[in-house]
C-alpha cells in the first residue's frame, strides 16, 4: 500500500507459527519461533481469546470494548518480553507492553478464581443429588446461591479485564523480519536501482508548469469546489489517468490475478481490523459522523475484508486480487513544498494487488509482487530505486516492506510511487481468516471412510500481502517530468499508448 502509515498466528498452540511477533531479533527468532492459537485450541490453550506505529484496535476512540477479537499467546508474549519490548522500541510503536503484561497477569489470577468458584459450585450442586436431610439440603442450597452472587460478580470482572487486555494489545506491532534494517526511515537499504537520472540538455519544468502549459490539470478551481489538495484533470490527463488504470490491470491479470472493484466505504472496524486508525488524532482516514462507516484510503482494506469471518479450503490458496478503487486521505500534517501539485492529494485512483496465501508462502509472494512493481515501472522506462524499509518505517501491519522511490526531476528528488508489504497473519488473525490444510496424506483404499487415511490438523491463518501496482497522481508525476521534451511537449511511455488510442505526444492546445 502507498505511503499509509501505519500479532499470532492460529496453529495450534503447539505449532511454530511464520507470523508476527515471531522474529524481533535475527539470531534469537531464528532459535525460538512465536506459537499462537488456533480455533481448536483456543478453547483448552493459555492464551487469552478476549483479542501504526500502534494500530488503533478497537478502541473506537476511548471505547472500553473491543468491537472485534484476535487469538493472542500472550504466553509467548509474556515469556519473550525482552524481544518483544526491543521490536516495540525499533518500531516506534506506542504499545505499552508492561501494561499487556500486568493485564495478563490480573486476567489468569482472576480467571484461577473464577475456575475454582465452579468447581465449588458444580461439586455443592453433585452433594444435592439424591435424597438429603432438608437441613443439610438448604445449607446446600445457601452455599449454592452465595457460589452463583459471587461467581456473576467475578465473571464480570474478568469479561471487563479481558476487554481492557484485549484492547492494548491490540497496539502492539507485527513481528518484524531478521534481515529488516533497524532504525529510521533514512537507515532502510537499497535492494535494487534500474535506470540512471537522465540528463537534460534545457532547462525542466516541474509537473504543476507542464500541467498548466498542457492544459491537463486545474488546482484553483478544484480548491474553491472541494478545498486544497483536490484538483480536476484534464484532456490527455484524463487519457494518462484511464490508460495507466487499464495498462496495471491487464498486465497483473496476466499473473493470475483477479481483477475487482471495490467499495470504497466500509465499516470502521474493518478498518481497524486490517490495522488502521479511523478515528484518532491525525488519522489519515475520512470517517463518516453520525455512522459507523469510513472513505477507503487504499483497496487494500475493502479486499481484505472479502473473505471476513470464514474458513477457505486449502486449494483455494493462494488468492490473488488487482483491485482499482479511488483513495480517499486526510493526509493529516503533510505541508511544504514536497506535497505540492500532485505529489500530495486527498483523493486519487489506485490499482492495488492483494494476495492470501499458506503461512509459508508469503515470503515468496512478497519476492512475486516486489517484481511485479519493478516489471511495470521499468517498461515504463523510469529511473527508481527499491528499497527495504527500516523498522522505524514500517506499520503495525507490516512484517516487512519494500518501497519504490522513483526519480522526479522537476522536483529535484525521488519519491514514493508504490510499496509492497508482506503482513504475515497481522490481518488476518483480526479479520477472521483461515484455511483448512489438506490432508497430510489420502485416505487409504482399504480404508475409504470419510475423514480416514489423513489428517488436515487444525485451520490456522492465512498470510496477506499488498502491493500497489499504479497510484495514479505519482505516476502522471513521474512520466511527465522525466519524458518532458524541450519545446513543452510530453513523450507518452509506448506501453501506455494502446490504452490512449495510439496517442503517443502530449502537446499544447491550439486555441
Amino acid at each position: 500500500m502507498l505511503t499509509c502509515g501505519r500479532y499470532l498466528s492460529s496453529a495450534a498452540a503447539t505449532t511454530p507459527s511464520l507470523s508476527p511477533l515471531r522474529t524481533l531479533t535475527c539470531s534469537f527468532f531464528r532459535r525460538h519461533p512465536v506459537r499462537f492459537l488456533s480455533s481448536a485450541s483456543a478453547a483448552t490453550a493459555t492464551a487469552v481469546e478476549p483479542d501504526t506505529k500502534g494500530s488503533g484496535g478497537g478502541a473506537g476512540g476511548g471505547a472500553t470494548t473491543p468491537q472485534w477479537k484476535a487469538a493472542i499467546d500472550f504466553k509467548w508474549i509474556r515469556d519473550n518480553r525482552d524481544a518483544v519490548a526491543t521490536n516495540i522500541l525499533n518500531r516506534n510503536s506506542v504499545a505499552n507492553l508492561d501494561v499487556v503484561l500486568q493485564l495478563y497477569d490480573q486476567y489468569l489470577a482472576l480467571q484461577k478464581e473464577v475456575e475454582r468458584l465452579r468447581a465449588e459450585r458444580n461439586a455443592v450442586a453433585n452433594k444435592m443429588k439424591g435424597k438429603l436431610d432438608p437441613s443439610v439440603r438448604q445449607a446446600l442450597v445457601d452455599e449454592g446461591k452465595n457460589l452463583k452472587e459471587s461467581l456473576i460478580v467475578l465473571e464480570e470482572n474478568l469479561v471487563q479485564l479481558t476487554d481492557k487486555l484485549q484492547l492494548e494489545a491490540q497496539s502492539i506491532p507485527n513481528t518484524t523480519h531478521p534481515d529488516v534494517p533497524v532504525g529510521d526511515e533514512e537507515n532502510s537499504v537499497i535492494r535494487k536501482e534500474v535506470g540512471c537520472q537522465r540528463n537534460f540538455s534545457f532547462t525542466i519544468k516541474d509537473h504543476i508548469q507542464l500541467g498548466k502549459d498542457l492544459d491537463l490539470f486545474d488546482f484553483d478551481a478544484a480548491s474553491e469546489v472541494s478545498g486544497s489538495k483536490f484538483y480536476y484533470l484534464k484532456n490527455e490527463a484524463v487519457l494518462l489517468e484511464m490508460s495507466l488504470v487499464n495498462w496495471a490491470i491487464a498486465e497483473v491479470s496476466k499473473k493470475g490475478f483477479t481483477p475487482l472493484i471495490t467499495p470504497e466505504i466500509v465499516r470502521s472496524s474493518v478498518v481497524e481490523r486490517c490495522g488502521f486508525q479511523p478515528r484518532t488524532q491525525n488519522t489519515q482516514v475520512y470517517s463518516i459522523d453520525g455512522s459507523d462507516q469510513c472513505l477507503i484510503g487504499t483497496a487494500e482494506i475493502p479486499v481484505g475484508g472479502i473473505h471476513m469471518n470464514s474458513i477457505l479450503p486449502d486449494s483455494d490458496l493462494p488468492i490473488k486480487y488487482v483491485a482499482y478503487s479511488h483513495c480517499f486521505r486526510t493526509e493529516a500534517g503533510a505541508a511544504g513544498a514536497a506535497t505540492r501539485g500532485l505529489y500530495r492529494v486527498h483523493q486519487f485512483s489506485k490499482v492495488e494487488m492483494f494476495i492470501l496465501c499458506r503461512p509459508e508462502e508469503s515470503d515468496k509472494y512478497h519476492e512475486e509482487l516486489i517484481t511485479i512493481e519493478e516489471d511495470l515501472y521499468a517498461s515504463l522506462g523510469l529511473h527508481f530505486k527499491t528499497l527495504d524499509m527500516a523498522t522505524g518505517d514500517l506499520g503495525a501491519p507490516a512484517y516487512r516492506k519494500y518501497d519504490i522511490e522513483a526519480w522526479m526531476p522537476g522536483l529535484e528528488r525521488y519519491g514514493e510511487i508504490s510499496s509492497a508489504s508482506n503482513c504475515t497473519d497481522y490481518q488476518s488473525r483480526r479479520l477472521g481468516i483461515r484455511f483448512r490444510p489438506a490432508p497430510s496424506e489420502p485416505p487409504s483404499a482399504t480404508n475409504p471412510k470419510k475423514g480416514k487415511g489423513g489428517s488436515s490438523g487444525p485451520t490456522q491463518f492465512v498470510h496477506t500481502l499488498n502491493a500497489t501496482a499504479v497510484a495514479v497522481p505519482r505516476l502522471i508525476i513521474s512520466i511527465l517530468e522525466n519524458f518532458q521534451q524541450e519545446d513543452g511537449t510530453v513523450v507518452v511511455p509506448e506501453p501506455l499508448r494502446p490504452y490512449m488510442g495510439g496517442l503517443g505526444v502530449l502537446s499544447h492546445k491550439t486555441k
